[in-house]
């Protein structure tokens, strides 16, 4: 029972998030940052396998993410919901609760396919070149999807919040936090039992050296590939939530600068770490919101002591200027992020007897 002290905590815990935000007592605003901090754990999670474990180089991680979004986007108005685009829906919308996670499956399968066809040809390359592939694919990704009309094209696409509102009319629950923690948590055990595995043993070992990993026998090609879909399917899932918790998406919103905050994450908690990311996930988030506070009071203060021409005024851009700048400051006093390639277990020890990931 005290092995699982730990585990018992976090549920209670999203039990009580749960009860607190069917209550309304969390209001809605504070509602929607926990279920983004969620996203964003899966969204770093998943990358984490890639550029992590694995030691690859993607940058690009925003595009699996998009293609999670729109297809769980389709498939959900599909199923529940009268629309122009598919008619008459498949099932009746009292079915949401139940048929939900086939939403959520489909939007992970087609991210992953999207992860095979890009990592194919990605990994007949070496070094950095992984890198602009995938870049280029985040792009390639997005330019298509702009340029489909009947699912909205660069406007974007809408629906989804039909979907929600039908689970809360037969239940009333907070349906999206719900199935955020339910992401965050299978997120986590498949990294973390994927890890455990024979395949994990392989995912290090290219991580070491992959020429010696191939005289041992190990098919690194599969391996790669095998991460690089597992990755890209998680990324898919951050999106289709992404989707659903705002009932709008659109392809902008998963271009180079949400690839670049997956990387920020990943290199804020350490390589290879799950429990650092989540931590970093959960301080990026955090910080990006309260920027968009920071930022206008600043305004103030620098026009007060006429550090600043009085026409002159910061605005949220100047979010991607402080981010980055507190990123080479970790780089140079603490390169290795929060936790390095470690876990908070093995930084306490003691955590061990009261938590597993099993």
């Amino acid at each position: 029972m005290q092995r699982y002290a730990i585990n018992i905590l976090l549920c209670v815990a999203a039990v009580v998030l749960i009860v607190l935000a069917q209550t309304e007592t969390l209001d809605k605003y504070v509602l929607n940052i926990i279920m983004l901090i969620g996203i964003n754990c899966i969204f770093a999670v998943s990358l984490n396998l890639v550029n992590g474990y694995m030691g690859e180089f993607s940058c690009g991680h925003g595009g699996f993410m998009c293609v999670g979004a729109y297809v769980g986007s389709l498939l959900s108005v599909a199923f529940f919901t009268d629309s122009k685009l598919f008619g008459a829906a498949l099932f009746a919308p009292e079915l949401a609760p139940f048929l939900f996670p086939l939403v959520l499956f489909g939007a992970m399968l087609a991210a992953a396919l999207a992860g095979l066809i890009v990592a194919l040809p990605s990994f007949h390359t070496r070094d950095d070149y992984l890198a602009i592939i995938t870049i280029a694919a985040n792009y390639i990704i997005i330019s298509i999807i702009e340029n489909i009309d009947a699912i909205g094209g660069s406007r974007g696409f809408s629906g989804m919040k039909k979907t929600v509102n039908a689970m809360s009319d037969l239940i009333d629950l907070p349906w999206m936090l719900i199935w955020t923690l339910i992401g965050v948590f299978v997120c986590v055990v498949v990294i973390r039992r994927l890890m455990t595995s024979t395949y994990g043993k392989g995912v290090s070992a290219v991580c070491q050296n992959e020429v010696a990993a191939e005289m041992m026998g190990v098919n690194t090609n599969h391996v790669k590939i095998m991460a690089f879909m597992v990755s890209s399917g998680l990324g898919g899932l951050a999106g289709v939530l992404y989707a659903h918790v705002y009932g709008y998406v659109n392809a902008q919103s998963f271009n180079l600068l949400k690839s670049t905050e997956g990387l920020v994450m990943v290199y804020l908690g350490g390589m290879g770490s799950i429990t650092g990311v989540l931590m970093a996930a959960v301080a990026f988030t955090l910080l990006v919101e309260l920027l968009r506070f920071i930022i206008p009071g600043l305004n103030t203060v620098f026009h007060d002591l006429n550090l600043l021409p009085a026409s002159y005024q910061l605005d949220q851009i100047w979010t991607w200027v402080i981010i980055p700048l507190t990123l080479i400051l970790l780089m140079q006093f603490r390169p290795e992020g929060f936790l390095g390639n470690r876990e908070l277990t093995h930084v306490f020890p003691r955590l061990k007897r009261w938590i597993t990931l099993k």
